[in-house]
């Protein structure tokens, strides 16, 4: 079943639940994606990123063959374009078939953000598509450029921000980084942030990096009224630990079945996020 973020998100929120949304960049890592959901009974976003759309394949080749994975799965599963930095991309990705898209204008100064959006969200409802945005920024573990207490979203800037321009989820940032973090290091989580939003505006709101941010944080976010939760490092490290055991251990392996073990290494990931959110038999 091919669907938006809308509804799936909004059932979320009613039900005080998180909906999974995967970092997917190739054919097979949406298999493991919709396998596992399928699995689980789980309903599940695949998100593509607006970086692995320029530099790896484009949305003309990719779109079209996980739509039709998508439109067979027997569970929704919502195609979402991850940080769309570019208003012409995003667009793109809407004409291509994305159903979900978000428009990450945080960079620009606030009320850009706002009319970017704003003019966003008209045109994808030509689409029927759901909008995404950000308020404040996320920092990566890449470099040590972790988020920092000024990147933090600001609570009354973002209830104005999701007031004016009627988008359907907001990426908050309240301590979580993208990427891998060191061995043992769990970031602390501003919780206030997110009740305040949540008070205000009771819509769907998403953690970005949600990779290695512990359990404690995770469920802690949700039942604050998180719904959506971007998970991609710990996804493409379980798949890339596979390739290295496969190859230590059977040198002469060939590719094929190389590759098919890491749609079991990534399915395994996660169906542990997809019972973490609770999102297990959730979806229609």
């Amino acid at each position: 079943m091919y669907v938006s973020m809308k509804g799936i998100l909004k059932r979320a929120n009613e039900g005080r639940y998180a909906v999974m949304a995967i970092n997917c960049f190739n054919l097979e890592t949406a298999r493991a994606v919709i396998d596992a959901a399928q699995e689980l009974r789980a309903p599940i976003i695949i998100d593509l990123l607006q970086d692995h759309l320029t530099s790896h394949l484009g949305s003309r080749f990719l779109t079209k063959p996980i739509i039709k994975m998508a439109e067979e799965a027997s569970v929704e599963v919502a195609i979402n374009l991850d940080h769309g930095q570019d208003v012409a991309i995003v667009k793109q990705c809407l004409e291509d078939g994305f159903s979900s898209v978000m428009m990450d204008a945080s960079s620009y100064p606030y009320e850009e953000n706002v009319a970017i959006t704003k003019k966003m969200v008209e045109f994808a409802e030509t689409y029927n598509a759901s909008v995404e945005a950000e308020v404040g920024n996320i920092g990566a573990v890449t470099g040590d450029n972790y988020t920092n207490q000024a990147m933090y979203t600001d609570p009354k800037i973002a209830i104005d921000f999701a007031n004016k321009t009627g988008i359907d989820a907001l990426a908050i940032s309240y301590g979580s980084s993208h990427g891998d973090y060191p061995e043992g290091f769990t970031p602390a989580f501003q919780f206030d942030i997110v009740r305040e939003i949540k008070a205000a505006t009771n819509m769907p709101l998403v953690l970005h990096g949600g990779s290695g941010c512990g359990e404690e944080n995770i469920l802690e976010s949700i039942r604050l009224g998180i719904n959506k939760i971007n998970v991609g490092s710990d996804f493409m490290k379980a798949q890339v630990d596979k390739i290295k055991t496969n190859l230590e251990e059977t040198p002469t392996i060939n590719y094929v079945d190389l590759i098919s073990d890491t749609i079991t290494a990534g399915k395994e990931v996660v169906q542990y996020y997809i019972q973490l959110s609770g999102s297990t038999g959730k979806s229609l």
